[in-house]
């Protein structure tokens, strides 16, 4: 029999495989966890692998953070075939010749580069009165998408031979690459969909870092706690603040201490031994609280 269901606080660089969802690799690795509480920071399709971040107990108040971060991926894109989703799970819409060679697949790049405007695709999980687009997308129902607004932060070619396309691509939250590798088919005239897709970095985590599920299933349960990182870790490009025993309690309590601060808005606040109890806002002279960590007891 399975134990019961433990206190798990932390976060799990997770490397997806091809071929299952964010949530069933989450609850994979919340399973060989024990934890209580989980939650991602941001799906990766069921075609698609690499860098999922995985949070745990009080690590899931902070996962914002990471899901609005920036992400990288490389990207393989099929030139001279469209698709109903714009990946490999669609169906075939069109199949056109490619006349197309490098240069003139580098020359398109810039074009895409900064801020832009995507509509997002139907087959996407964003919500329209409570559904998910791909839900309506199943049904043949179109739905209007507003245009939204998103950064390509960085567009190369790391391999280019025709009509395989790789690129490496590094942008702001809410991009959709499927999406890029569509509006570039059509920019070069032949059409493309996204074949493959490899998320290599999220905010200031990259690949290298994260383990597999199978790695996972040959440790014992003190080994996979250890990979856990602090929760803390998803908020670590904010400043930090060092308060004495009894701020660190009243702020933990919801009240307000005196703090001659340089900086204004939200901080990383720690108590004794460096243990970290949460985020403030930092104004006139005050830390406010903003979200804390309920199991510290400062």
């Amino acid at each position: 029999m399975k134990p019961a269901r433990q206190i798990v606080d932390g976060v799990l660089l997770l490397n997806k495989p091809v071929g299952i969802t964010s949530n069933a690799a989450l609850q994979k690795a919340k399973w060989l966890l024990n934890a209580r509480k989980a939650g991602h920071t941001g799906t990766l399709d069921p075609f698609a692998d690499g860098l999922l971040p995985l949070c745990f107990g009080e690590a899931t108040k902070f996962s914002a953070y990471l899901l609005e971060s920036d992400k990288r991926y490389r990207a393989v894109m099929q030139l001279g075939v469209t698709t109903t989703t714009g990946d490999p799970e669609g169906e075939v819409l069109d199949t056109r010749e490619v006349m197309v060679d490098c240069a003139g697949i580098n020359a398109v790049l810039p074009r895409f580069m900064g801020e832009t405007e995507q509509i997002p695709p139907m087959h996407s999980a964003l919500k329209h009165q409570g559904r998910p687009l791909y839900e309506y997308a199943r049904a043949g129902i179109e739905i209007e998408r507003p245009p939204r607004k998103v950064t390509i932060r960085s567009l190369a070619m790391i391999e280019c031979a025709p009509p395989r396309v790789v690129l490496d691509v590094q942008c702001s939250a809410g991009t959709y690459i499927r999406t890029l590798a569509q509006d570039m088919g059509a920019a070069l005239g032949c059409g493309a969909h996204l074949s493959a897709l490899t998320r290599t970095a999220a905010g200031g985590f990259t690949l290298d870092q994260a383990h597999t599920l199978a790695q996972l299933e040959s440790l014992d349960a003190s080994q996979r706690q250890a990979l856990l990182l602090p929760a803390d870790c998803l908020v670590a490009h904010l400043p930090a603040v060092q308060l004495d025993a009894t701020d660190a309690t009243a702020l933990c309590q919801g009240r307000s201490v005196a703090y001659a601060a340089a900086h204004a808005g939200l901080t990383r606040v720690y108590a004794a031994a460096h243990t970290f109890i949460g985020l403030a806002d930092a104004s006139a002279g005050q830390l406010v609280p903003h979200r804390l960590v309920a199991t510290q007891n400062a």
